[in-house]
């Protein structure tokens, strides 16, 4: 196909080879910056030389399943999160957000999200329709 157009136009043989000087002008003026993605690494390592972070005690030291030596300031374990949750489940005057906030050192606006999204569950056992239920004294 490219021989007949060749053969039929031999004018646009020329044109194939000729360079545009105007073209070739504004590839002068491009300029192309590249940069080499940090690999994990490096970002491991720059990590490993920062400052070290404030650390606080876990509270409720008798959920020892979990050893937990300590934990960053403004963070909460599973048992702890857990732990503040059903507390303010029960005793909402008491376990307001401010006081989870002070005793937890966790931030205000992370408290509130906490208390507003995340619920602990109740578990409730239904004796089947063909038996009675024992009530505990």
């Amino acid at each position: 196909m490219g021989a007949l157009v060749i053969r039929v136009y031999p004018e646009v043989k020329g044109e194939i080879a000729r360079k545009d000087e105007k073209l070739l002008s504004f590839l002068k003026d491009v300029y192309v910056d590249s940069k080499d993605p940090v690999s994990s690494l490096q970002v491991k390592a720059a990590e490993t030389c920062q400052e070290p972070k404030e650390f606080r005690l876990p509270k409720d030291h008798h959920f020892d399943m979990i050893n937990i030596k300590s934990i960053p300031k403004g963070k909460i374990s599973i048992v702890e999160a857990l732990t503040l949750l059903n507390n303010h489940k029960l005793f909402p005057e008491t376990w307001t957000a401010e006081k989870i906030m002070q005793e937890y050192q966790l931030e205000q606006k992370d408290v509130n999200s906490l208390l507003k999204y995340f619920v602990t569950f109740e578990v409730e056992i239904f004796p089947p329709e063909d038996k009675k239920a024992i009530r505990s004294k």
